[in-house]
Protein backbone atom coordinates (compact mmCIF):
# COMPACT_ATOMS: atom_id res chain seq x y z
CA UNK A 1 0.00 0.00 0.00
CA UNK A 2 1.41 3.47 -0.88
CA UNK A 3 2.58 5.55 2.09
CA UNK A 4 0.51 8.38 3.52
CA UNK A 5 1.81 11.94 3.29
CA UNK A 6 0.60 14.52 5.80
CA UNK A 7 0.58 18.31 5.75
CA UNK A 8 -0.90 20.80 8.21
CA UNK A 9 -1.22 24.55 8.63
CA UNK A 10 -2.81 26.91 11.19
CA UNK A 11 -5.43 29.58 10.81
CA UNK A 12 -4.93 33.08 12.15
CA UNK A 13 -6.65 35.86 14.00
CA UNK A 14 -5.64 39.29 12.76
CA UNK A 15 -5.24 41.52 15.80
CA UNK A 16 -5.61 44.64 13.68
CA UNK A 17 -5.06 45.70 10.06
CA UNK A 18 -8.01 44.70 7.87
CA UNK A 19 -8.25 45.31 4.11
CA UNK A 20 -4.78 46.83 4.17
CA UNK A 21 -2.81 43.88 2.81
CA UNK A 22 -3.90 44.27 -0.82
CA UNK A 23 -3.12 47.98 -0.49
CA UNK A 24 0.56 47.36 0.39
CA UNK A 25 -0.27 48.10 4.01
CA UNK A 26 0.41 46.76 7.51
CA UNK A 27 -1.16 43.78 9.29
CA UNK A 28 -0.68 42.15 12.69
CA UNK A 29 -1.83 38.50 12.72
CA UNK A 30 -1.41 35.81 15.40
CA UNK A 31 -1.47 32.10 14.51
CA UNK A 32 -4.24 30.01 16.06
CA UNK A 33 -4.11 26.60 17.67
CA UNK A 34 -6.71 25.64 15.07
CA UNK A 35 -6.03 24.60 11.53
CA UNK A 36 -6.29 22.14 8.67
CA UNK A 37 -4.64 18.74 8.24
CA UNK A 38 -4.37 16.86 4.94
CA UNK A 39 -3.51 13.17 4.58
CA UNK A 40 -2.70 12.05 1.01
CA UNK A 41 -2.16 8.66 -0.53
CA UNK A 42 -1.00 8.33 -4.14
CA UNK A 43 -3.21 6.38 -6.57
CA UNK A 44 -2.28 4.32 -9.59
CA UNK A 45 -4.80 6.20 -11.78
CA UNK A 46 -5.53 9.88 -12.47
CA UNK A 47 -8.49 10.21 -10.09
CA UNK A 48 -8.47 12.76 -7.27
CA UNK A 49 -10.74 11.64 -4.43
CA UNK A 50 -11.39 14.11 -1.60
CA UNK A 51 -13.13 13.51 1.72
CA UNK A 52 -13.53 15.97 4.59
CA UNK A 53 -14.96 16.19 8.10
CA UNK A 54 -15.15 19.98 7.84
CA UNK A 55 -18.42 21.88 7.52
CA UNK A 56 -18.26 21.84 3.72
CA UNK A 57 -20.65 20.52 1.11
CA UNK A 58 -20.34 18.10 -0.50
CA UNK A 59 -18.14 16.25 1.99
CA UNK A 60 -16.88 13.84 -0.69
CA UNK A 61 -15.72 14.83 -4.18
CA UNK A 62 -14.02 12.90 -6.98
CA UNK A 63 -12.78 14.02 -10.36
CA UNK A 64 -10.37 12.90 -13.05
CA UNK A 65 -7.17 14.83 -13.61
CA UNK A 66 -8.16 14.82 -17.30
CA UNK A 67 -11.16 17.00 -16.34
CA UNK A 68 -9.26 19.27 -13.99
CA UNK A 69 -10.14 22.39 -15.99
CA UNK A 70 -13.85 21.86 -15.30
CA UNK A 71 -14.84 23.84 -12.22
CA UNK A 72 -17.83 22.62 -10.22
CA UNK A 73 -18.12 25.47 -7.70
CA UNK A 74 -17.19 23.28 -4.75
CA UNK A 75 -14.21 23.41 -2.43
CA UNK A 76 -12.53 20.95 -4.80
CA UNK A 77 -11.88 23.86 -7.16
CA UNK A 78 -9.15 25.09 -4.82
CA UNK A 79 -7.48 21.65 -5.08
CA UNK A 80 -7.79 21.82 -8.87
CA UNK A 81 -6.09 25.20 -8.79
CA UNK A 82 -3.25 23.96 -6.58
CA UNK A 83 -2.49 20.89 -8.67
CA UNK A 84 -2.71 22.84 -11.93
CA UNK A 85 -0.37 25.52 -10.60
CA UNK A 86 2.12 22.82 -9.60
CA UNK A 87 1.78 21.20 -13.02
CA UNK A 88 2.41 24.56 -14.70
CA UNK A 89 5.62 24.78 -12.67
CA UNK A 90 6.78 21.40 -13.97
CA UNK A 91 5.59 19.03 -11.22
CA UNK A 92 4.19 15.62 -12.13
CA UNK A 93 1.02 15.43 -10.05
CA UNK A 94 -0.70 12.06 -10.17
CA UNK A 95 -4.07 10.97 -8.85
CA UNK A 96 -4.44 10.74 -5.08
CA UNK A 97 -6.82 10.13 -2.21
CA UNK A 98 -7.05 12.97 0.32
CA UNK A 99 -8.62 13.14 3.76
CA UNK A 100 -9.14 16.71 4.94
CA UNK A 101 -9.70 17.30 8.64
CA UNK A 102 -10.15 20.71 10.21
CA UNK A 103 -10.51 22.27 13.63
CA UNK A 104 -10.77 25.69 11.98
CA UNK A 105 -14.32 26.71 11.00
CA UNK A 106 -14.55 27.57 7.29
CA UNK A 107 -15.77 31.01 6.30
CA UNK A 108 -15.29 32.45 9.78
CA UNK A 109 -12.72 35.09 8.82
CA UNK A 110 -9.87 33.14 10.41
CA UNK A 111 -7.81 32.23 7.35
CA UNK A 112 -9.29 28.79 6.70
CA UNK A 113 -8.84 28.98 2.91
CA UNK A 114 -5.14 29.80 3.22
CA UNK A 115 -4.61 27.11 5.88
CA UNK A 116 -6.28 24.60 3.55
CA UNK A 117 -4.05 25.56 0.64
CA UNK A 118 -0.83 25.63 2.68
CA UNK A 119 -1.61 22.26 4.30
CA UNK A 120 -2.40 20.74 0.89
CA UNK A 121 0.82 22.05 -0.64
CA UNK A 122 2.84 20.68 2.27
CA UNK A 123 1.21 17.27 1.89
CA UNK A 124 1.83 17.26 -1.88
CA UNK A 125 5.39 18.43 -1.29
CA UNK A 126 5.97 15.49 1.06
CA UNK A 127 4.24 13.05 -1.29
CA UNK A 128 6.03 14.09 -4.48
CA UNK A 129 9.30 15.43 -3.03
CA UNK A 130 8.80 18.81 -4.72
CA UNK A 131 11.23 20.76 -2.55
CA UNK A 132 8.87 23.71 -2.06
CA UNK A 133 10.29 26.52 0.06
CA UNK A 134 8.08 28.50 2.42
CA UNK A 135 8.27 31.47 0.07
CA UNK A 136 7.19 29.42 -2.95
CA UNK A 137 4.41 27.79 -0.92
CA UNK A 138 3.06 31.24 0.00
CA UNK A 139 3.22 32.39 -3.62
CA UNK A 140 1.44 29.32 -5.00
CA UNK A 141 -1.33 29.46 -2.41
CA UNK A 142 -1.87 33.17 -3.06
CA UNK A 143 -1.81 32.74 -6.83
CA UNK A 144 -4.49 30.04 -6.65
CA UNK A 145 -6.67 32.14 -4.32
CA UNK A 146 -6.55 34.99 -6.84
CA UNK A 147 -6.65 32.79 -9.95
CA UNK A 148 -9.44 31.41 -12.13
CA UNK A 149 -10.27 28.44 -9.89
CA UNK A 150 -11.15 30.59 -6.85
CA UNK A 151 -11.25 34.22 -7.94
CA UNK A 152 -10.91 36.09 -4.63
CA UNK A 153 -8.73 39.17 -5.14
CA UNK A 154 -7.11 38.78 -1.73
CA UNK A 155 -3.76 39.97 -0.42
CA UNK A 156 -0.96 37.95 1.15
CA UNK A 157 -2.02 38.29 4.80
CA UNK A 158 -3.50 34.83 5.29
CA UNK A 159 -0.81 32.86 3.48
CA UNK A 160 2.06 34.66 5.26
CA UNK A 161 0.36 34.31 8.65
CA UNK A 162 -0.27 30.58 8.11
CA UNK A 163 3.33 29.87 7.13
CA UNK A 164 5.25 32.25 9.43
CA UNK A 165 2.87 33.06 12.29
CA UNK A 166 3.21 31.80 15.86
CA UNK A 167 0.70 31.52 18.70
CA UNK A 168 2.47 33.71 21.27
CA UNK A 169 3.65 36.53 19.04
CA UNK A 170 1.97 38.96 16.71
CA UNK A 171 3.58 39.07 13.28
CA UNK A 172 3.94 42.62 11.98
CA UNK A 173 3.95 42.30 8.19
CA UNK A 174 4.61 45.18 5.84
CA UNK A 175 3.00 44.10 2.59
CA UNK A 176 4.92 46.69 0.59
CA UNK A 177 8.00 44.47 0.76
CA UNK A 178 6.69 41.46 2.79
CA UNK A 179 9.11 42.26 5.60
CA UNK A 180 8.15 40.75 8.96
CA UNK A 181 8.85 41.47 12.62
CA UNK A 182 7.72 39.39 15.59
CA UNK A 183 6.07 41.37 18.39
CA UNK A 184 5.83 39.65 21.78
CA UNK A 185 2.34 39.54 23.27
CA UNK A 186 2.05 41.04 26.76
CA UNK A 187 1.57 38.43 29.49
CA UNK A 188 -1.66 40.15 30.49
CA UNK A 189 -3.27 39.89 27.03
CA UNK A 190 -6.00 37.45 26.08
CA UNK A 191 -8.35 37.42 23.13
CA UNK A 192 -11.71 35.69 22.83
CA UNK A 193 -12.35 34.74 19.20
CA UNK A 194 -16.09 34.33 18.61
CA UNK A 195 -17.70 32.95 15.46
CA UNK A 196 -20.88 34.87 14.64
CA UNK A 197 -22.32 31.86 12.74
CA UNK A 198 -22.80 34.08 9.69
CA UNK A 199 -20.71 33.29 6.65
CA UNK A 200 -18.87 35.19 3.97
CA UNK A 201 -17.67 34.25 0.49
CA UNK A 202 -14.77 36.40 -0.64
CA UNK A 203 -14.98 35.36 -4.26
CA UNK A 204 -18.66 36.21 -4.74
CA UNK A 205 -19.25 38.74 -1.96
CA UNK A 206 -18.36 42.38 -1.45
CA UNK A 207 -14.66 41.74 -0.85
CA UNK A 208 -13.75 41.99 -4.52
CA UNK A 209 -15.88 45.11 -4.82
CA UNK A 210 -13.88 46.81 -2.06
CA UNK A 211 -10.64 45.91 -3.77
CA UNK A 212 -11.96 47.32 -7.05
CA UNK A 213 -12.88 50.53 -5.23
CA UNK A 214 -9.34 50.84 -3.89
CA UNK A 215 -8.00 50.29 -7.41
CA UNK A 216 -10.36 52.98 -8.69
CA UNK A 217 -9.11 55.39 -6.02
CA UNK A 218 -5.52 54.73 -7.09
CA UNK A 219 -6.39 55.40 -10.72
CA UNK A 220 -8.20 58.59 -9.74
CA UNK A 221 -5.15 59.81 -7.78
CA UNK A 222 -2.56 58.61 -10.31
CA UNK A 223 -0.76 56.23 -7.95
CA UNK A 224 0.06 52.53 -7.98
CA UNK A 225 -0.85 51.82 -4.33
CA UNK A 226 -2.66 53.56 -1.49
CA UNK A 227 0.52 53.16 0.54
CA UNK A 228 1.99 56.01 -1.51
CA UNK A 229 -0.39 58.43 0.23
CA UNK A 230 1.15 58.17 3.70
CA UNK A 231 3.28 61.31 3.41
CA UNK A 232 0.46 63.44 1.95
CA UNK A 233 -2.28 65.48 3.61
CA UNK A 234 -5.34 63.35 4.24
CA UNK A 235 -7.69 66.31 3.73
CA UNK A 236 -6.14 67.05 0.34
CA UNK A 237 -6.40 63.40 -0.68
CA UNK A 238 -9.99 62.84 0.39
CA UNK A 239 -11.22 66.09 -1.16
CA UNK A 240 -10.11 64.78 -4.55
CA UNK A 241 -12.10 61.56 -4.30
CA UNK A 242 -15.83 60.99 -4.92
CA UNK A 243 -17.91 58.92 -2.49
CA UNK A 244 -17.50 56.13 -1.54
CA UNK A 245 -13.84 56.10 -2.62
CA UNK A 246 -12.98 58.80 -0.08
CA UNK A 247 -14.28 56.64 2.78
CA UNK A 248 -12.48 53.54 1.52
CA UNK A 249 -9.16 55.40 1.40
CA UNK A 250 -9.74 56.97 4.81
CA UNK A 251 -10.16 53.51 6.31
CA UNK A 252 -6.97 52.16 4.76
CA UNK A 253 -4.86 55.15 5.84
CA UNK A 254 -6.27 55.21 9.37
CA UNK A 255 -5.99 51.42 9.74
CA UNK A 256 -2.29 51.48 8.87
CA UNK A 257 -1.85 54.14 11.57
CA UNK A 258 -3.76 51.96 14.03
CA UNK A 259 -1.47 49.00 13.30
CA UNK A 260 1.57 51.12 14.15
CA UNK A 261 -0.13 52.39 17.32
CA UNK A 262 -1.07 48.82 18.27
CA UNK A 263 2.57 47.74 18.04
CA UNK A 264 3.48 50.59 20.39
CA UNK A 265 0.70 49.55 22.78
CA UNK A 266 1.83 45.91 22.72
CA UNK A 267 5.41 46.86 23.51
CA UNK A 268 4.25 49.05 26.40
CA UNK A 269 1.69 46.43 27.54
CA UNK A 270 -0.90 49.23 27.37
CA UNK A 271 -4.05 47.14 27.20
CA UNK A 272 -6.41 50.10 27.49
CA UNK A 273 -4.88 51.80 24.48
CA UNK A 274 -4.98 48.56 22.48
CA UNK A 275 -8.66 48.16 23.30
CA UNK A 276 -9.45 51.66 22.05
CA UNK A 277 -7.62 50.90 18.82
CA UNK A 278 -9.72 47.77 18.30
CA UNK A 279 -12.91 49.78 18.84
CA UNK A 280 -11.76 52.44 16.38
CA UNK A 281 -10.90 49.75 13.83
CA UNK A 282 -14.40 48.32 14.04
CA UNK A 283 -16.01 51.73 13.62
CA UNK A 284 -13.86 52.36 10.54
CA UNK A 285 -14.67 48.94 9.06
CA UNK A 286 -18.36 49.53 9.75
CA UNK A 287 -18.72 53.15 8.63
CA UNK A 288 -15.91 53.89 6.16
CA UNK A 289 -15.25 50.48 4.61
CA UNK A 290 -18.80 49.16 5.08
CA UNK A 291 -17.88 45.49 5.50
CA UNK A 292 -19.67 44.86 8.78
CA UNK A 293 -23.16 43.39 9.15
CA UNK A 294 -26.02 43.82 11.62
CA UNK A 295 -25.00 40.54 13.27
CA UNK A 296 -21.34 41.52 13.63
CA UNK A 297 -22.26 44.97 14.95
CA UNK A 298 -24.57 43.41 17.53
CA UNK A 299 -21.93 40.91 18.60
CA UNK A 300 -19.30 43.64 18.96
CA UNK A 301 -21.75 45.80 20.95
CA UNK A 302 -22.46 42.90 23.31
CA UNK A 303 -18.72 42.31 23.71
CA UNK A 304 -18.04 45.99 24.41
CA UNK A 305 -20.76 45.91 27.08
CA UNK A 306 -19.05 43.08 28.96
CA UNK A 307 -17.18 44.31 32.06
CA UNK A 308 -14.06 42.28 31.22
CA UNK A 309 -13.77 43.38 27.57
CA UNK A 310 -11.37 46.22 26.78
CA UNK A 311 -12.26 46.43 23.10
CA UNK A 312 -13.75 44.36 20.28
CA UNK A 313 -14.02 44.39 16.51
CA UNK A 314 -14.86 42.24 13.53
CA UNK A 315 -11.91 40.22 12.27
CA UNK A 316 -11.16 39.16 8.72
CA UNK A 317 -12.73 40.42 5.52
CA UNK A 318 -16.14 41.08 7.02
CA UNK A 319 -19.59 40.39 5.52
CA UNK A 320 -19.91 37.72 8.23
CA UNK A 321 -17.35 35.67 10.11
CA UNK A 322 -15.92 36.34 13.55
CA UNK A 323 -15.15 39.02 16.09
CA UNK A 324 -12.34 39.25 18.61
CA UNK A 325 -12.66 40.63 22.12
CA UNK A 326 -9.66 41.82 24.14
CA UNK A 327 -9.46 41.03 27.86
CA UNK A 328 -6.76 40.72 30.46
CA UNK A 329 -5.28 37.27 31.13
CA UNK A 330 -7.65 34.76 32.66
CA UNK A 331 -10.86 36.49 31.58
CA UNK A 332 -11.30 35.74 27.86
CA UNK A 333 -13.01 32.35 28.22
CA UNK A 334 -15.61 33.52 30.72
CA UNK A 335 -16.22 36.76 28.82
CA UNK A 336 -16.54 34.84 25.56
CA UNK A 337 -19.08 32.49 27.12
CA UNK A 338 -21.18 35.39 28.37
CA UNK A 339 -21.04 37.13 24.98
CA UNK A 340 -22.16 34.00 23.11
CA UNK A 341 -25.01 33.47 25.58
CA UNK A 342 -26.29 37.03 25.16
CA UNK A 343 -25.89 36.86 21.39
CA UNK A 344 -27.87 33.61 21.32
CA UNK A 345 -25.83 31.97 18.56
CA UNK A 346 -22.29 31.39 17.41
CA UNK A 347 -19.43 29.86 19.33
CA UNK A 348 -16.31 30.75 21.26
CA UNK A 349 -13.83 29.09 18.92
CA UNK A 350 -10.50 30.11 20.46
CA UNK A 351 -8.78 31.86 23.34
CA UNK A 352 -5.48 33.49 22.35
CA UNK A 353 -2.72 32.88 23.23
Amino acid sequence: MPPVSVGSAPGRVNLIGEHTDYNDGLVLPIALDLGVKIALRERADDVVHLVTDADLQPQEVSYSRRDVATKDGSWADRVRGLTEELRARGAEVTGFDAVVSATLPPGAGLGSSAAFAIAFLRALDNLLDLGLSDEVTVDIAHRVENGPYVGARAGFLDQLASVYGTQREALLIDLRDRSMERIALPKDLELAVIDSATRHDHASGGYNTRRAECDAACQHLGIASLRELESRSEIEILDRLPPPLDRRVRHVLSENARVRAAVTALRAANMGQLGELLRASHRSLRDDYEVSTAELDRLVAIADDDPDVLGARLVGGGFGGSVLALTTAGHARDAGGRIVTRYGAGDLVAVVP
